[in-house]
């Protein structure tokens, strides 16, 4: 089962039986009817008689009657009569065969019931959300080890531009740079489970990235074109991607990522296939990708609601400016309770590898002031 972790259920998991199954002793103590404890104090305890014990793994063999108590572990059986167990820890053995009690305990106290954690037939997990690692603690314990989930949206990336070479090149010449955010992307794609498919560099030369959409939309449930900076390979990219589908939008308010670039390409009407083209920056085509791609990608996996990224709040260390109807995305370190903005240009990886998460300046404000406390969304 450790296969389906952050996995989407296609739809709701019944329990087959109640869990645990059998009313259990939630701590070490002794088994009793509770109205046997009535007014017990240290000053004047209950006396019941000892009759037996439990065995973990095995059905209690006594009943417990008026008067009566039988010791228990944690994790065991309930015997038959016993409504609640009192704690060793107000309980004494005066003599052999008898319990001193020094605390009254109420029914059910002590006790978990046969279907407490679940009850026969209600949902062990919910359809749409992705499974966590108690989810498949409790599928386990229902017995149920196979699923049917969603498959993993494949999500096919390709980079653009005459100076982007791979990775493994040696030796870079004048003006070459290595593409570092196809890989970085398909890290982000893997986060949000989905499956990367790394489609490789296109030219700007005409026509080269069209024949390239055109070879992976069929095989593909999102597509992500990191453009090239210039103006001429954003033109080239906004032409290719129109020639195969429609553009909802070419131009973000959102900083970085203005360039960013979304559309739906073909297959038929009934079944078509978005696209993000993201700034041929780093930074700007990672952070784009964070706030629209990967709460797309959940989405397209089936899961009804993208799953809350953590965050904390921090006193922020210095003004941050901005402009009114922009969305602004400030990486920040944090460190005792405070975030310290981190700035560089789009084209630095490595104000994303120091950032432990992000601030958000919302569209409506002109910025924010050093002393505040602000939400930092934080990266895993």
């Amino acid at each position: 089962m450790s296969a389906a972790l952050h996995r989407v259920p296609a739809a709701d998991i019944l329990s087959p039986q109640a869990l645990p199954g059998f009313a259990k002793s939630t701590v070490d103590g002794f088994a009793v009817r509770a109205a046997d404890t009535y007014g017990a104090s240290e000053g004047l305890p209950s006396y019941l008689d000892l009759i037996g014990s439990v065995r973990m793994g095995e059905a209690p063999a006594v009943s417990v009657k008026p008067g009566a108590c039988v010791a228990m572990p944690t994790g065991g059986v309930i015997p038959d009569g016993a409504d609640a167990v009192v704690m060793v820890e107000y309980t004494a053995e005066t003599m052999p065969g008898t319990i001193e009690v020094t605390r009254p305990v109420a029914p059910g106290g002590g006790i978990v019931r046969a279907d407490d954690d679940v009850a026969a037939g209600a949902p062990l997990v919910t359809g749409g959300r992705p499974l966590r690692a108690p989810d498949l603690g409790l599928l386990a314990a229902a017995g149920v080890t196979s699923i049917c989930v969603h498959a993993r949206p494949r999500v096919a990336i390709i980079s653009t531009g005459d100076e982007v070479v791979p990775p493994e090149t040696a030796h870079l010449t004048a003006g070459q740079v290595r593409d570092a955010t196809a890989s970085a992307l398909a890290g982000l794609v893997i986060e949000a489970g989905g499956e990367p498919v790394i489609a490789g560099i296109v030219s700007d030369e005409p026509g080269a990235l069209k024949e390239k959409l055109t070879e992976v939309l069929p095989e593909s449930d999102l597509v992500v074109v990191s453009a090239g900076s210039s103006v001429g390979a954003r033109d080239e990219t906004a032409g290719a991607v129109a020639a195969v589908g429609d553009v909802w939008c070419h131009g973000l308010a959102i900083k970085p990522g203005k360039p960013t670039l979304l559309a739906e390409c073909g297959r038929g009407s009934s079944d078509r296939v978005p696209l993000i083209g993201l700034p041929g920056n780093p930074l700007s085509a990672l952070v784009v990708f964070g706030q629209i791609g990967i709460p797309l990608l959940w989405r397209i996996s089936g899961c009804d609601k993208p799953p809350a990224r953590p965050n904390v709040r921090a006193r922020l260390s210095r003004d941050l400016a901005s402009a009114a109807g922009r969305l602004d995305i400030i990486q920040v370190k944090v460190t005792d309770g405070v975030a310290e903005p981190l700035f560089g240009p789009s084209a630095l990886l490595s104000v994303l590898t120091r950032a432990d998460g992000y601030v958000i300046i919302p569209e409506p404000a002109t910025g924010l002031d050093a002393g505040i406390d602000v939400d930092v969304t934080l990266y895993p």
